[in-house]
């Protein structure tokens, strides 16, 4: 251990952050799971970043990749090993003004993301936080306001340049090592640590976003009025229905329908939404122009004590009636959980299902339940969500991975379909035969 500690202090050119020192406490937790690793390293360049991987290696410790920390089950942080965080890894650089080519650092979060390239009125479809990083959404699927229109954020990567298990530094593209090219992009963290994005981002202009509010008594028929209405919806709109928050009344809080129309144009935006104002009685009605970047909220950190746990499934659209009948009845009885419902399809089907190891491409919908508390409240809550997850099971194809809690292998299965992640589990064999990058909906090794 001493050798090779004296080896990284001499080849790490960034912080080296142990307990007991001053930013211990701010950077040894991710943002929804605390930890107390042996070492949080903050590299400066992709260098460091090959000296961290070599250290833990050489030491044995388990590692873990952070770049915005919001992986509910906690990837970004562990207790007793190496915890490389990539925060200053963080550039946006437009490196083709023609082709709207723009490399991100693999530490960059999305805020920075879309505040760099407003000015040059370009965006990438991401997710909708903007203290989220690039590289966890990305490299899961990405599922933001712009999704039915121009696709998953992985649908805009060109090629990434990361950091293997055996510390050397690989360019993966449709050019070069195109299998890896297809792993990463849906197969998460499990292939190395990615130093650098490259997108195809694509002009924008300010979008019309906001929520529009109905009763609770409404939510059957707004719920289904508003999937059914989203199948003919013009691709220009982006649509989440989030109903049961307990923070606003649980049974009682009223059913509101977040929508984002991608252009600026008031008459075609009108003519988008107002199918949606008509599906019942509106409580309130907030939406507006405003600039893209404002559409992405400020992420959650809730304070110590307090656990999210969350289940997400996609549904196609055989089943959305009966999922959404489930959802609607469970909604309704006391200790609910909070229910979001989004829509995809669009831009998102048009990409064959074997293209990446994203492999949810014919839903309709992608729905999450989640679960807000002290570790009591998420005990008491359990049965419950248990009940309403064994009427959805015949209903529901799959999981998305950036709204799992769970890293089990039962959870990776849903994840991955058996045929993904076979073929997944050969490029993890070539790249990272000893499983040193674990900490993620783990791949293990063919």
């Amino acid at each position: 251990m001493s050798s090779a500690l004296e080896a990284l202090r001499q080849d790490f050119g960034g912080d080296i952050v142990e307990p007991g020192g001053a930013e211990y406490e701010a950077v040894s937790g991710s943002v929804l799971v605390p930890g107390s690793p042996a070492y949080v390293l903050r590299p400066v360049s992709v260098q460091d970043v090959q000296a961290g991987v070599r250290f833990a290696v050489d030491t044995g410790l388990k590692l873990s990749v952070r770049g915005g920390g919001h992986a509910f089950a906690g990837f970004g942080t562990n207790d007793g090993g190496v915890v490389i965080e990539l925060s200053r890894l963080a550039s946006v650089e437009v490196v083709d003004k023609e082709r709207h080519l723009v490399r991100i650092g693999g530490g960059a979060v999305w805020g920075q993301v879309a505040a760099a390239l407003a000015p040059h009125d370009l965006a990438i479809s991401s997710g909708d936080t903007k203290s989220v990083g690039v590289g966890g959404l990305t490299l899961s699927g990405g599922i933001g306001w712009k999704v039915r229109k121009y696709g998953l954020a992985l649908d805009s990567l060109v090629a990434v340049e990361l950091v293997t298990a055996d510390g050397e530094v690989v360019r993966a593209s449709d050019e070069e090592n195109q299998e890896l090219f297809w792993a990463v992009r849906g197969g998460g963290g499990n292939f190395g640590i990615v130093t650098s994005f490259e997108f195809t981002a694509h002009p924008t202009t300010d979008v019309f976003f906001g929520k529009i509010s109905f009763p609770a008594t409404e939510l059957t028929t707004v719920l289904q009025g508003w999937a059914d209405y989203l199948r003919t919806a013009p691709e220009e709109l982006t649509s989440i229905v989030d109903f049961a928050n307990p923070f606003l009344g649980g049974p009682n809080a009223p059913v509101e329908i977040s929508v984002a129309y991608d252009g600026n144009d008031p008459e075609l935006a009108a003519q988008a939404i107002d199918p949606i104002r008509r599906l019942g009685t509106v409580l309130s009605d907030e939406v507006t122009l405003k600039p893209y970047p404002d559409v992405l909220v400020d992420g959650m950190t809730p304070p110590p004590g307090i656990q999210i746990v969350t289940r997400s499934g996609f549904v196609n659209t055989e089943s959305v009636p009966e999922v959404l009948s489930i959802l609607a009845e469970a909604a309704a009885m006391g200790r609910s959980p909070i229910m979001s419902v989004r829509s995809v399809g669009g831009a998102v089907a048009r990409v064959a299902d074997d293209a990446t190891a994203f492999a949810h491409r014919e839903a309709e919908l992608m729905f999450a339940t989640t679960v807000i508390g002290p570790k009591p409240a998420i005990e008491a809550a359990s049965a419950g969500l248990v009940a309403i997850w064994v009427r959805l099971a015949p209903h529901v194809s799959g999981a998305y991975a950036n709204f799992l809690s769970s890293a089990t292998d039962e959870a990776v299965g849903t994840v991955y379909p058996a045929t993904t992640r076979e073929r997944l589990a050969a490029v993890k064999a070539q790249y990272d035969a000893g499983n040193l990058f674990a900490g993620n909906h783990n791949i293990q090794p063919g």
